[in-house]
């Protein structure tokens, strides 16, 4: 293609990519072949295309229930991953953002509560409510202490029932006030289609009663309640980092779409559930599919644990950085080890999945650690535990002692459950070296990761966000939504016929972006006088302006007058927009698409211009 062609190609781009705008693309035997200022015509046919802001994507009652501007929320990561510095960041640029709460003392999660209601109140943050099946006290503690701090959204996650505690958290922003309106939201994450019909659905009455009659809810809460669907929005996770059951996005989401119609038509009165699109979400391919699927809103993951605000060391997050499609295990979990309950993990760089494994086997053929062979026990104390078992032991025994004194107890009379503690308490160990970044531990670090953080690095590959020190939440995420509201516009082309070649389809972050990528170095402070605008004077301006007029009317720069008005070259409204897009991105501003007929000579427009501007729309 020659310089002129690039030049159109480059400029219908940069228009597709001005999302808040509409546009005119014409279509030619199945190809984009330039914009249009008509609707039909011997060149071919003229797609209009209308404004298509990030903004706009997904659901908007879950952006007006959440208070968020975009419908993307990101999942809570536990050990305070997702950290109070990332639920900041991000509920301060209008994303939905839950706190990873699991596996911190409840202490720590009510500090983080704390600090969340004082820097950023009113925003849409939430705190993570995980399973605890082995301590459902502890379960009903935090959301007792949720409830009393005035939290207002809960993300569950690794439930397989419904919970007394999620219905009570539920049921207790039910007051009637606003016809049955909740005060408290509750976001379930899961990935069983059967689950998600029961959250989708009101309590059972039974299990209702059983709260009112104990005082939990008062009649009037389990009366409403017995109306509305337990959970508000419920977030189907796909493969995924840590817990995941590795289904796939496209056979699970539609399933659980069309479980919420039907749970819909059996609730006339109440609002539909929304559903949201998790595992995977990390580019905008993934996150357009989703949306095109029918989500209400998307959920990413991985991809926020390796930027800058994420709770973990700068030695993790290198290494997710450098995560490849080859480079993730699954590997037995702590929580539920005896339960057989696996997460993903990074593989590169660590031999902790292979570890985890051959710990579970240990489990599964021996009564106690008394019974490991020599060779086992050897390799258990010298590589895992790097200490005596009996050592190990003393140091489980005093950590439960303080936190579990009751699991402790059954510990000391039953071999097997000894052994599972010690080996749980390695797999335990092993996320918060990750987290504090302990070199010397680096062989034994459990990293949680789903693909969706090899996809995004071989996006972010050339581009500021290839450098984990460059990745912040905000800059990610919105890119994420840019790049998925470009692709789904492109879609409206193909559904005209058109096929879009790579030279429009091929989007990376940076296109994504409204601000220049930063040099590794950091940039001197400016001057407000340097911050002005101004990159070009009226000489430059008007050089441009005669080149890109001429090289569109295959006319030779000579043939152009500054002074003749634009009507005399006979420029139509098309490549009127593809000039002043080219100009745009040449002075770094917006301009006024009135500009050219208020100004109507090249050498008016170039004064114009050459004015100094220190922000917004010249």
């Amino acid at each position: 293609m020659n310089r002129a062609g690039d030049a159109i190609l480059d400029d219908m781009r940069g228009l597709l990519l001005d999302l808040r705008r509409p546009c005119r693309v014409m279509i030619r035997d199945g190809r984009v072949t330039g914009l249009s200022g008509g609707t039909t015509g011997a060149a071919g046919e003229v797609v209009a295309l209308p404004p298509l802001p990030p903004e706009h994507l997904g659901c908007a009652a879950f952006r007006a229930d959440h208070g968020t501007r975009f419908a993307l929320m990101a999942g809570a990561m536990a050990g305070g991953i997702a950290s109070v510095e990332l639920v900041r960041a991000l509920a301060e640029a209008g994303f939905a953002a839950s706190f990873g709460a699991a596996g911190l003392p409840l202490a720590d999660t009510l500090a983080a509560v704390d600090t969340l209601r004082r820097s950023v109140p009113g925003r849409p943050w939430a705190v993570n409510v995980i399973h605890r099946p082995d301590a459902p006290e502890a379960e009903d503690a935090l959301v007792d202490a949720l409830l009393a701090a005035g939290v207002e959204t809960v993300e569950a996650s690794a439930f397989m029932d419904l919970a007394p505690s999620l219905v009570r958290f539920r049921a207790a922003g039910l007051d009637g006030g606003g016809q049955g309106r909740p005060r408290t939201r509750l976001v379930v994450k899961l990935s069983n289609p059967e689950l998600a019909a029961r959250f989708m659905a009101p309590p059972p009455v039974a299990l209702l009663d059983a709260l009112a009659g104990a005082g939990r809810i008062t009649r009037a809460q389990a009366a409403l309640a017995a109306t509305l669907p337990l959970a508000g929005d419920v977030t189907v996770e796909a493969d995924s980092g840590g817990h995941t059951d590795g289904r796939p996005l496209v056979c699970l989401l539609p399933m659980v779409l069309r479980l919420r119609d039907a749970a819909a038509r059996s609730l006339p009165g109440a609002q539909p559930v929304r559903i949201g699109a998790a595992g995977g979400i990390a580019t905008p391919e993934a996150a357009a599919a989703a949306f095109a699927m029918g989500a209400d809103y998307v959920v990413t993951g991985s991809v926020n644990q390796s930027c800058v605000e994420a709770g973990t060391s700068d030695l993790v997050k290198r290494m997710l950085a450098s995560v490849g499609w080859g480079d993730l295990s699954m590997a037995p979990a702590a929580d539920m080890f005896e339960l057989g309950a696996q997460v993903q993990v990074v593989q590169k760089g660590t031999l902790f999945a292979g570890r985890a494994r051959r710990l579970r086997r240990l489990y599964q053929d021996c009564a106690g650690l008394e019974d490991l062979s020599p060779a086992d026990r050897q390799w258990l104390e010298r590589d895992v535990l790097r200490q005596p078992a009996e050592a190990a032991w003393t140091e489980t025994a005093a950590y439960l002692a303080g936190r579990d004194p009751a699991l402790l107890e059954r510990a000391r009379q039953d071999r097997k459950l000894r052994m599972a503690l010690v080996f749980r308490g390695y797999l335990g160990l092993s996320s918060r070296w990750a987290v504090a970044g302990r070199a010397e531990r680096g062989v034994d670090f459990q990293i949680w990761c789903g693909p969706a953080m090899a996809a995004f690095n071989a996006w972010a590959a050339g581009s500021r966000f290839e450098r984990p020190e460059a990745r912040r939440a905000v800059p990610v995420n919105e890119a994420i939504m840019t790049g998925a509201a470009y692709l789904l516009r492109l879609g409206w082309l193909r559904a005209h016929g058109a096929v879009p070649g790579p030279e429009l389809t091929a989007i990376g972050p940076d296109d994504c972006l409204e601000t220049p990528p930063q040099s590794p170095a950091s940039s001197p402070a400016r001057t407000p006088a340097q911050t002005e605008k101004r990159i070009m004077d009226a000489d430059d301006i008007r050089s441009f302006l005669t080149t890109e007029i001429a090289q569109r009317l295959s006319l030779s720069e000579d043939e152009i007058d500054p002074t003749a008005t634009f009507e005399t070259f006979s420029i139509d409204s098309a490549t009127a927009m593809l000039v002043m897009a080219r100009l745009e991105k040449r002075l770094g501003r917006r301009l006024s698409a009135t500009l050219i007929w208020n100004y109507p000579t090249i050498d008016a427009l170039a004064a114009r211009l050459a004015e100094p501007v220190a922000g917004g729309v010249a």
